[in-house]
């Protein structure tokens, strides 16, 4: 830092004033306790001014992303959620950010790619397409999930580890079976 008169220069990036809350999120974090920026352990100190784009913009969906990114933190979770859920903050939503909350909700019900129709084709275009891609690339289970490869030479090894493993902490016995879909 240097001093040039009565103002103190500070290195490039080290410091950047947040504009304002939205005054609709503050009355909204008002009417449950809640200060932005503000001193007790369940006020939320915002890091980064796209936390006020997100939470206007996706709700409380965007407040849990915006938190999980690092844009804004709280030394309580537990107390600020206490106070958010008592005062029901979600049900106290109206005027311009509910019209905004419809309008995020009816462009990604109207534009969502990923409809029961398109997730057939998908799943058409990517697994019918027969047994000897599957065959080449698989073990001879043509298991599609991960392999345990602790001490395991190949992919026809750790697929049986993983097996093997999965039925003895199942305890499995004798006669009882277990349909393995995998889980990634």
């Amino acid at each position: 830092m240097q001093r040039d008169d009565s103002r103190v220069l500070e290195p490039a990036g080290a410091f950047q004033a947040l504009p304002e809350p939205p005054a609709t999120l503050c009355e909204l974090a008002a009417g449950a306790g809640v200060t932005i920026n503000g001193d007790a352990p369940w006020d939320i100190q915002v890091l980064d001014a796209r936390a006020y784009r997100r939470i206007l913009a996706q709700g409380s969906l965007g407040f849990g992303e915006a938190y999980m990114d690092g844009l804004w933190e709280c030394r309580r979770l537990d107390q600020l959620f206490d106070c958010l859920l008592r005062s029901r903050a979600d049900e106290k939503i109206d005027g311009g950010l509910r019209l905004r909350l419809l309008g995020d909700v009816l462009r990604h019900s109207l534009f969502n790619l990923q409809s029961s129709r398109r997730a057939f084709q998908v799943g058409e275009r990517h697994y019918d397409i027969g047994n000897d891609v599957f065959e080449a690339m698989l073990d001879p289970t043509l298991s599609y999930s991960c392999a345990y490869w602790h001490d395991a030479a190949s992919l026809r090894d750790a697929q049986q580890k993983k097996l093997d493993m999965i039925c003895r902490k199942l305890e499995l016995k004798p006669g009882e079976r277990l349909l393995e879909i995998g889980c990634g």
